[in-house]
């Protein structure tokens, strides 16, 4: 799966957040957009997504060449970032299966080899209200860890995550990084420094 970019850009009101950013995004590769705070990284995630219309320009993905209709991208990927919610109403293993009734887990994976996986075992049954906020956040990480998902978007990815969290995610996303495409935002060194590409995201205001 590879992303183009074709002199994209985008603006509230008057004010350009970016503009024409031209890049090529490759399969099996991870990118971190760095740049100071409301420099406009969130919403340049939002708009490669396609949860956020361009003001200008084009993003294409591709698979094995042939450009995907845009109804048909969110299949594609999964997306972690602060501002994005869990269902607070389900307990762990009810928002796991909802969330793997829409996406396929990654082969070897079910219900209970996630729970492990993120070290959730003790609040299988605890509704997600009841979480912190690290907690909270390791799920929505491994939600997108362990779908069978091309594209990985990753906006601010350890927020409210404690060491023993952070040394998880920085295991499990270099193992994603091995087949995916990994695009993170982020001005944290040890949720990136594993990236091949660093973009600032400052050169296309």
């Amino acid at each position: 799966m590879q992303i183009e970019v074709q002199d994209l850009g985008k603006k509230f009101h008057r004010e350009w957040v970016f503009r024409h950013i031209n890049l090529h995004l490759a399969g099996g590769k991870t990118y971190v957009f760095v740049g100071p705070n409301g420099s406009g990284k969130s919403t340049l995630l939002l708009t490669l997504s396609g949860m956020l219309p361009a003001t200008k320009g084009k993003v294409i993905y591709r698979k094995e060449d042939q450009a995907l209709p845009d109804e048909l991208m969110y299949q594609y990927q999964s997306i972690v970032a602060p501002y994005m919610e869990v269902i607070e109403e389900f307990s762990l293993q009810e928002m796991i299966d909802f969330h793997f009734s829409f996406k396929q887990p990654i082969a070897g994976y079910d219900t209970e080899t996630i729970i492990q996986s993120m070290y959730l075992e003790k609040a299988k049954k605890k509704y997600i209200r009841q979480f912190s906020s690290g907690m909270k956040q390791r799920l929505k990480l491994g939600l997108a860890f362990y779908s069978q998902s091309s594209i990985l978007f990753l906006d601010e990815p350890c927020s409210n995550l404690d060491n023993q969290g952070i040394q998880w995610y920085r295991e499990e996303v270099q193992k994603a990084a091995q087949n995916k495409l990994i695009i993170i935002c982020s001005n944290q060194p040890y949720e990136y420094d594993f990236c091949e590409n660093v973009i600032n995201i400052e050169q296309y205001k």
